[in-house]
């Protein structure tokens, strides 16, 4: 009989449990959505980890603790990392890439494409300062995979900007030079500073506004370097 007396008010335990449990669930994507800056912070603390250790090496857990939230809410904003990664990623595309087709296609002189390029190059890498490494780190892991991820099927007009190469070698403005290894020249010279940022500080001893200033001034130094190189 004791038994028979029970079994509603355990029934009755169980579903206080179940609500309770309900409206806490409920409470949390409630301040999920009035935390309008929650998926910032996931954003940059995703970049954050990615650096550290690549896209293969990167947990949820990982992103969830620097950006300071549960791995729950993380899940409710994004899937996985993968859609993390393709968020950075097509926002980045969407300014940066654009631009530098831009500038390939234009019809402005090679040596003002040279200066456009350069300075648009720094530029981003100042804003995305985690951008080199990753890239690297991604480019050597799976190449075709990332390449595909940031550009789809679209490729930067490189010809075009190859073809200006060509046209001011035949009239004798600029040595003979391959437009590839040009190219790879610039693109080298624009990375390398922020790859090597930390070890270049320690060694010259600079702080970090005082590299940022280095950095303004090496977007028309660097373009004249180079234009100095090719120019006959």
């Amino acid at each position: 009989q004791l038994q028979k007396n029970l079994i509603p008010f355990i029934f009755l335990l169980k579903f206080i449990l179940i609500l309770s449990l309900l409206t806490i669930w409920l409470n949390q994507l409630v301040n999920m959505k009035k935390d309008e800056n929650a998926e910032v912070r996931i954003l940059e603390a995703a970049k954050k980890v990615f650096v550290k250790r690549g896209m293969a090496g990167a947990r949820m857990q990982d992103i969830a603790d620097e950006a300071g939230i549960n791995k729950a809410m993380l899940h409710y904003y994004f899937r996985n990392k993968e859609k993390l990664f393709e968020k950075i990623f097509s926002e980045l595309s969407q300014g940066f890439f654009p631009k530098l087709v831009k500038i390939f296609e234009s019809t402005e002189s090679l040596f003002l494409k040279i200066e456009m390029f350069v300075s648009e190059y720094i530029d981003q890498m100042r804003q995305t300062p985690y951008l080199p490494i990753f890239v690297l780190n991604e480019v050597n892991r799976q190449p075709e995979i990332f390449i595909k991820r940031i550009m789809g099927d679209r490729r930067p007009p490189v010809e075009k900007f190859f073809a200006s190469i060509q046209s001011e070698i035949k009239k004798g403005v600029i040595k003979p030079i391959n437009p590839s290894q040009l190219l790879l020249n610039i693109i080298s010279l624009c990375v390398f500073p922020f790859v090597a940022r930390p070890m270049f500080q320690i060694i010259v001893n600079i702080d970090k506004p005082t590299f940022d200033k280095i950095l303004e001034q090496r977007k028309k130094e660097l373009a004249q370097f180079i234009i100095d190189a090719i120019k006959k």
